[in-house]
């Protein structure tokens, strides 16, 4: 274990700590390490079936966390959830790039506008709390150079990026002319236990383990592309380390993982954890091809020299510790 964890006991125990997208991936995952710390949890979720909240991913965690079934686009309801909040982990977000195309103007709502409604709560309601903002790499479109760092510019390829990245700016301005202090995290494909899998709306590697199990095959895109993955409990790691440093206040930084991998080396890999499994390899649909970004796997050195994160889950491990939580719980993700 990485002695820093031993550290961030101290500084959440007894806190309150509110997680926007509590009920999902990243957000579950977090509140069940915020449990163990000792915080007082709050999570808030719409659990509107497209955007991955999902009560399973509570599993065990009954009577031990606050959670409100609501929608961040309600405005009205936030200056309650923010107010004596220590920390606000916001992670609710619309994250599928093709929905995005699709229904832009939902993916406006969510990812830009209702940012700047829960930005104006805080500032109203409770200007000292810490925020941490999640990210994504996607404002960066197809790299100039790889790996890709926080100095690269920034040029979305889909409404999903340039939302995402309007909620960024909005972090950063209240920060700079509120104080509102927030920390902004790029991340990367993160993959784990509690991941959606039922669609790609997430990430596609939630297709091709639902498919692996059931003794199906899956389709690799491409598959030359070289992509790095994050294991949701270093992705967890880097959150908790953001909102405890000072040196983090104001900051953006990228996640990444273990060395990056093409997705047919990860889909070989995935078989190879599972014991079987085949896959094909198909040309990219022409509605997907237009918003790919290519090769792509993130420079983490600057949230590496600043908080001494760094990714401690190989990718092997990932993909194996992801298998068997979904031997045991695919009924209830499906």
């Amino acid at each position: 274990m990485p002695s820093f964890r031993s550290n961030l006991h101290s500084v959440f125990r007894g806190r309150q700590v509110l997680i926007t997208g509590g009920l999902g991936f990243i957000g579950s995952n977090l509140a069940r390490r915020l449990v163990r710390y000792g915080s007082k949890v709050t999570l808030v979720d719409s659990l509107i079936p497209e955007y991955g909240g999902n009560l399973r991913n509570l599993a065990g965690l009954t009577g031990r966390v606050h959670v409100n079934i609501s929608d961040v686009r309600d405005r009205h309801s936030l200056p309650v959830f923010v107010r004596d909040q220590d920390f606000l982990f916001n992670l609710a977000g619309q994250t599928s790039h093709m929905d995005s195309m699709t229904d832009p103007e939902t993916d406006l709502e969510i990812n830009a506008r209702a940012q700047l409604s829960i930005l104006e709560a805080c500032r109203r309601h409770n200007p000292r709390i810490r925020v941490v903002f999640a990210s994504t790499r996607q404002l960066y479109g197809r790299p100039d150079a790889l790996p890709v760092s926080e100095s690269h510019p920034l040029r979305p390829v889909d409404v999903n990026g340039i939302n995402k990245l309007a909620g960024e700016h909005y972090h950063l301005l209240y920060h700079r002319n509120y104080g509102i202090r927030s920390t902004i995290l790029r991340l990367t494909n993160t993959i784990g236990p509690r991941m959606r899998i039922k669609d790609a709306r997430q990430t596609f590697v939630g297709v091709w383990i639902r498919a692996v199990l059931e003794g199906k095959p899956f389709d690799v895109w491409g598959g030359e592309q070289r992509r790095d993955f994050t294991f949701v409990d270093d992705c967890v790691d880097a959150m908790l380390l953001a909102a405890a440093r000072g040196e983090a206040e104001g900051g953006v930084f990228n996640l990444g993982g273990p060395p990056p991998v093409t997705l047919k080396e990860l889909a070989e890999l995935l078989i190879a954890c599972n014991g079987g499994g085949e896959y094909c390899v198909k040309a990219f649909p022409a509605e997907r091809r237009k918003i790919d970004i290519g090769d792509f796997y993130a420079d983490w050195n600057l949230i590496r020299s600043t908080l001494g994160w760094r990714p401690q889950t190989s990718l092997k491990s990932a993909l194996s510790r992801t298998l068997d939580f979904y031997r045991k719980e695919l009924p209830h993700y499906v």
